[in-house]
């Protein structure tokens, strides 16, 4: 038996191996990695690394055995297809007979169609008949902090959201509840929303950047469509631009606010606050 994290060596992939390394013994462990030399730092501490391409489903075949545990974490290539990708491992996960099946999805009340592949995706594993947890992981403070150059370049946050505000959380926070769901009992067909304690709005990320940096920096909110082509314009494909900007809209109707505590209840501990990430993104 071992707990199965696909994605392992992504964004979110990384932290979580790195919690479960906390929680239980590498052997127990099987990241599933796309090239095999990014997994190089997991595989000397002992953890098992498989090989494996949502894209190739029979790189899939004998991967799972009869119950584990895995972490299907969605996949980031919205033009091959995430639904069908992500079948492939549900697909596999049936056939080996895993005993649970965590899903990183998108919070239930985003309309944006970011969440279309989301809700597909969850439609596929609950009719696949496995014992399911499903992640609806609100967003990260890294979604900002991470893109601070054009901020810090024009003394400007420019966004599409109005008022609107997000409860969002650090990658960490979301691979901790992972890790809680993946190495605790109980869990089966269960379904989170998690999210941040504290929503912020974008006027209040402004002021914070503004107390953190000793510069004015204001919080410029234009259109849709103005964010759509400011994101194409920096190079992002027109596609992609239209989907994050839609997310934009969606947090103007406070579909990212997510007050059910699942989070901080999961983790046991209170969520990072957006002041201290963006603090520690600064400093980097």
């Amino acid at each position: 038996m071992s707990i199965v994290v696909t994605g392992a060596t992504g964004h979110l992939g990384r932290h979580v191996v790195e919690q479960l390394l906390e929680k239980v013994p590498a052997e127990q462990i099987t990241a599933v990695v796309r090239d095999e030399a990014k997994a190089a730092g997991f595989a000397a501490r002992g953890v098992r690394v498989a090989v494996a391409d949502y894209n190739t489903p029979g790189s899939f075949d004998n991967l799972f055995t009869s119950g584990d545990k895995v972490l299907l974490i969605s996949g980031n290539e919205f033009d091959k297809g995430r639904v069908r990708q992500h079948t492939v491992v549900i697909d596999a996960a049936k056939a080996a007979g895993v005993a649970l099946l965590a899903y990183t999805s998108a919070p239930g009340a985003l309309t944006a169609a970011l969440a279309d592949d989301h809700r597909a995706t969850e439609e596929v594993l609950l009719a696949s008949g496995l014992p399911y947890s499903l992640l609806r992981n609100g967003w990260y403070h890294e979604n900002y902090t991470e893109n601070l150059a054009p901020v810090l370049e024009h003394d400007a946050v420019v966004q599409a959201a109005g008022d609107g505000r997000i409860s969002s959380a650090s990658r960490a926070d979301y691979a901790a509840a992972a890790v809680a769901v993946l190495t605790g009992e109980g869990h089966e067909n269960t379904t989170y929303e998690l999210g941040g304690d504290e929503a912020w709005s974008f006027a209040e990320y402004a002021a914070e950047l503004s107390r953190r940096t000793g510069r004015e920096i204001a919080y410029r909110p234009v259109s849709t469509e103005a964010l759509t082509g400011i994101l194409a314009g920096a190079g992002l494909p027109a596609p992609l631009a239209a989907i994050l900007a839609g997310v934009d809209a969606s947090i103007e109707k406070g579909e990212l606010v997510v007050s059910s505590g699942d989070l901080s209840r999961l983790t046991g501990r209170p969520t990072t606050p957006l002041a201290e990430a963006v603090a520690a993104a600064l400093e980097a």
